[in-house]
């Protein structure tokens, strides 16, 4: 990577292709459906219910306006079974932080 993300658990080689794979799933259904991989995963957040609330990052205004466009996107009952079996709590790969980070939250 040569970044910031090099510092991270869930970016080492291992991990990386493990989480990389379950990426995929993603982008395949957004290749399916025209839709971004971002806006795939922030429709998938957003049918969890009235007590998620993603906070998706934004660098651009064209990034704000795909975020939004998310918000028209309504994933099949087939489309979120494939996100929830590919994606089950807990599954990523590494820690989300450095270790030192990891003692500063609430685990």
């Amino acid at each position: 990577h040569g970044d910031t993300r090099d510092k991270f658990p869930r970016f080492s080689p291992e991990n990386f292709a493990a989480n990389r794979q379950r990426v995929a799933k993603i982008e395949d259904i957004a290749r399916d459906r025209g839709a971004s991989a971002a806006q795939i995963a922030l429709a998938w957040l957003f049918a969890q219910g009235d007590n998620v609330f993603p906070i998706p990052g934004c660098k651009s205004r064209n990034h704000l306006e795909e975020n939004i466009a998310a918000l028209d996107l309504t994933l099949t009952a087939a489309e979120l079974a494939t996100l929830d079996q590919t994606f089950p709590i807990g599954s990523a790969m590494g820690d989300r932080y450095p270790e030192d980070g990891m003692k500063r939250v609430n685990l």
